[in-house]
């Protein structure tokens, strides 16, 4: 039976757009006779990892989120805490010192959400592509199986979707997983593993193999061909071996595998995890002889799952565990380390399954977490009564938006629910949105056609994302989780209206304030709405003023990139200056490559002073017109009143100030609009400081406590003085008067007790480090490579002079890449032969570089010499 709010369609097509692998469903296994089996122990250990889509949908970018403080939202926190840890896990020697570096996902059975992987190679493409070779790196090892597995989009609950839906969010899933690891998933990681018989058939009609589940999914089991069952719905099923699922037809089947309940609870929530050996004596416990009636079966498989995060965000450091349990401790037990498909291809199911109806790993309700107030999730007294209603009200849209989708794209399109499944195609690849619309297409679309029908599939594509499980997860509908998702569905009735000229809105807040929250101050859905979803859509106009405003400073640049979500181009400016006042008249060109749908305004933004802005947009209504704007506003002969209200007569009375910015861009312009005030008072600063330093000196000298003025005046010009010469050092790497210079300050300072600002000065000299130790990596050149090697070196000890807390975990990453690629190959028998191009000198100095930064050199030297044994020369 289909779950409540389905839409009531017919079934689609078993054929996904992305065609399986033949023989991804072979026919029922015939029944077997279980037997004695001895192998040697199979571990996997899987990670899911995920974080829900962050995106301002007005702006495709993350807006700054002060709770992920000191980054600058929490994607950025936890790719610094755990992905890249995980890329880059390092194996410590007693001394705390590297000894290796290991990429843990090589060794992980993982999925990452595609959503995540999109932000992710965006932001750190030398992870992003650590996680695409540790898939390509497993499956060289283990015969063609790699460790990735596929999710479904953007993690929906699937046995609350629709049929049209649950079938669009696997599809999109296998389509990113091939555009990325360049195979088709044989796996599927379903959203908090939520699971039932029609997502069982929508599984298989895709071809995905297998999916991971909780123990207490699993109702009942009998061996493959016998008819009596036995009953495990108090989570007595045995984890150590894969199920057959067959769909309700039994014509298809789709293998399970149930993660270890207790071992996983314990790598969430325990503290085995900081150990590798308590880690490896939990995982042996479970890896003991089981009977299977007379015979003792030695168990062939430990698996477990549990979120990624745990790995360095949750639990700081793990990674490193996981780093030597995979390449030292498992091994030295015997344990072979592998994924879930290579097992499979080895040991195929030999028993049956039946699952519970509809189920999920985080709630003992089924999937009431995600639909109703079943009491999970909640905390401090907080209700959840608001979770129904959401759900509901956002069924009511979606369905709306399937009804205006399906009534104007079939004007364009050819089969517009194909076309919706096929435009994950686009979402990987805008450049392909020529041949994707030449696909589709019922005739040829002229470019306003293309905007209709892009609006269309974008509408679709936030359809979609509002469903995002983690709306629901937690205790209140006015966390940031749950924002996000009505965000989502503004926008998709923004678009809705732009198509169709049917406003949803009001409908949908009438259903939206049956959701009671928590606090006060919003009551319910509703209020919610008006005060953190409505106030974020932003505007073609507003989106002109912003950048207008800003303006002020920086300018616009001739045309700006459209990696935020949008292009803007400046086609023409002029600015005047008023006394005090400054006065910029624009035309601008604003286009959303998303949708291709352009916008030509004009701006007029008024500078008075401080804190006041006045900003008019309105579209271009042709060259004579905008040029009698222009000469009205730029005569000069106005006062600033007259100016305000020839401002409002010529554009209207809603006109843009500071506050209509977003929180990010009116703090990054309250920080320009400070700089000239900071820049006046560093000059007076300075000057008292160079006025009265003869009687700081005494003042020192003589043991007198320094005057908390004059101490403020050297405080700020030291600092400046520093960071002054760090940018300069930046700029002309080469110039040794800038060390010399710092050092000199870096003594002044000591001498008179003043606090430097020595994170920000970390900050500069860790990105000189970084390109140093670049060219040792990627760039290497014998004829510059003294040079670079004796600035790295005097940047190490200013660091050490200076006490500045540089970043050292990339400098040893760069450092190790370049002894495996550069230094290595040019070394191969040393010490008995000298290294090609490299000194005996230069080589020792780098050496005593890698120690400086905490490298394990003599482990390296003993990987360089394997028949020297312990060789450790004297470095």
């Amino acid at each position: 039976m289909m779950p409540s709010g389905s839409h009531p369609s017919a079934k689609p097509a078993a054929h996904s757009g992305q065609d399986p692998p033949p023989s991804s469903q072979p026919d029922a296994a015939p029944p077997v006779k279980v037997r004695a089996m001895v192998t040697a122990p199979y571990v996997i250990l899987h990670g899911h990892f995920y974080q829900p889509p962050r995106e301002d949908p007005s702006l495709n970018r993350i807006q700054r989120q002060p709770s992920a403080s000191p980054f600058h939202d929490w994607n950025e926190r936890i790719l610094a805490e755990c992905y890249r840890p995980n890329a880059f896990a390092r194996i410590l020697d007693d001394q705390g010192q590297v000894v290796r570096i290991v990429n843990n996902y090589e060794y992980l059975s993982f999925n990452f959400g595609p959503t995540l992987l999109s932000w992710l190679e965006q932001q750190d493409m030398e992870v992003y592509q650590r996680i695409l070779a540790a898939d390509r790196l497993s499956a060289e090892r283990l015969n063609g199986h790699g460790n990735a597995i596929a999710q479904v989009y953007n993690h929906i609950i699937l046995p609350l979707a629709n049929e049209r839906d649950k079938y669009t969010q696997i599809r999109w899933g296998i389509a990113d997983f091939q555009h990325r690891f360049g195979r088709y998933p044989q796996g599927m990681w379903l959203a908090e593993t939520a699971i039932d018989a029609a997502t069982v058939v929508a599984l298989v009609e895709c071809g995905i193999r297998f999916v991971i589940l909780a123990p207490s999914q699993a109702q009942r089991i009998r061996p493959l061909g016998q008819s009596e069952w036995i009953d495990v719905s108090q989570n007595q099923i045995d984890p150590r071996r894969p199920y057959r699922c067959f769909t309700p037809d039994r014509d298809g089947y789709l293998d399970i595998f149930f993660f270890d309940g207790p071992i996983s609870r314990d790598l969430g929530f325990g503290d085995m995890v900081y150990s590798s050996y308590h880690l490896a004596e939990r995982f042996h416990s479970a890896l003991r002889p089981a009977k299977e009636g007379n015979l003792l079966q030695e168990a062939l498989l430990l698996n477990c799952a549990t979120d990624g995060e745990t790995f360095g965000h949750h639990k700081r450091g793990v990674e490193r565990t996981l780093a030597y349990a995979f390449c030292e401790e498992f091994p030295r037990r015997g344990w072979q380390v592998g994924n879930y498909s290579h097992f499979l291809s080895q040991h195929p199911p030999t028993w049956e399954v039946q699952l519970k109806p509809v189920t999920a790993w985080s709630c003992a309700h089924g999937v009431g977490r995600w639909s109703r107030d079943c009491g999970c999730g909640g905390g401090g007294g907080w209700h959840q009564r608001w979770r129904q209603p959401l759900r509901e009200s956002l069924n009511w849209l979606r369905d709306q938006l399937a009804e205006i989708y399906e009534m104007e794209a079939k004007a364009y399109l050819r089969d517009p629910w194909l076309a919706r499944d096929r435009y994950i195609e686009v979402i990987l690849e805008r450049e392909r949105c020529d041949a994707f619309l030449r696909e589709h297409q019922s005739h040829r679309l002229s470019a306003e056609d293309q905007v209709a029908v892009l609006r269309l599939l974008e509408m679709q594509r936030y359809s979609q994302l509002m469903f995002t499980s983690c709306g629901w997860f937690f205790e209140e509908l006015s966390r940031p989780e749950g924002v996000q998702i009505l965000r989502y569905a503004a926008r998709a009735i923004q678009l809705a209206a732009e198509v169709s000229q049917l406003n949803l809105e009001e409908e949908f807040l009438h259903r939206l304030s049956k959701a009671p929250s928590n606090v006060d101050t919003y009551k319910n859905g509703e209020g919610v709405y008006w005060a953190l979803v409505r106030p974020s859509l932003i505007s073609p106009h507003r989106l002109v003023a912003q950048q207008a405003m800003a303006s002020i400073f920086n300018g616009i640049p001739h045309r700006q990139s459209g990696s935020h979500g949008y292009v803007l181009e400046q086609v023409d400016r002029e600015r005047l200056q008023l006394g005090a006042s400054t006065l910029t008249i624009g035309r601008v060109k604003l286009t959303y490559p998303t949708t291709r749908e352009e916008h030509d305004l004009i701006y007029a933004v008024l500078h008075i002073g401080g804190w006041d802005f006045q900003c008019g947009v309105k579209s271009f209504a042709g060259r004579r017109a905008y040029e009698q704007l222009k000469t009205r506003l730029l005569s000069g002969s106005q006062s600033r009143v007259q100016l305000i209200l020839l401002l409002q007569e010529l554009f209207g009375p809603e006109t843009f100030d500071l506050n209509t910015l977003t929180d990010e861009d009116r703090q990054q312009m309250m920080r320009w609009l400070t700089q000239d005030t900071l820049t006046r008072l560093a000059q007076l600063y300075r000057q008292t400081y160079l006025d009265n330093y003869g009687v700081l000196m005494a003042f020192r000298a003589d043991g007198l406590p320094i005057p908390e003025e004059l101490l403020a005046a050297a405080q700020i010009t030291l600092n400046q003085r520093l960071l002054a010469s760090l940018r300069a050092m930046e700029m002309e790497e080469g110039k040794r008067d800038h060390l010399m210079e710092l050092r000199a300050i870096a003594q002044e300072a000591e001498q008179l007790g003043c606090q430097l600002r020595r994170e920000e000065a970390a900050h500069a000299l860790d990105r000189l480090l970084h390109r140093g130790m670049w060219h040792l990596a990627h760039a290497f050149d014998p004829e510059t490579f003294s040079e670079h090697l004796y600035n790295l070196e005097e940047w190490l000890q200013l660091a050490a002079d200076l006490r500045l807390p540089i970043a050292i975990d990339r400098l040893q990453e760069l450092y190790l890449t370049g002894l495996e690629r550069q230094i290595s190959p040019r070394c191969p028998a040393w010490p008995q032969e000298e290294c090609q191009d490299i000194s005996a000198d230069n080589l020792h100095r780098l050496l005593q570089v890698g120690q400086r930064i905490r490298v394990n050199v003599s482990a390296w030297l003993r990987h360089l010499q394997p028949q020297q044994g312990g060789f450790n020369p004297d470095i």
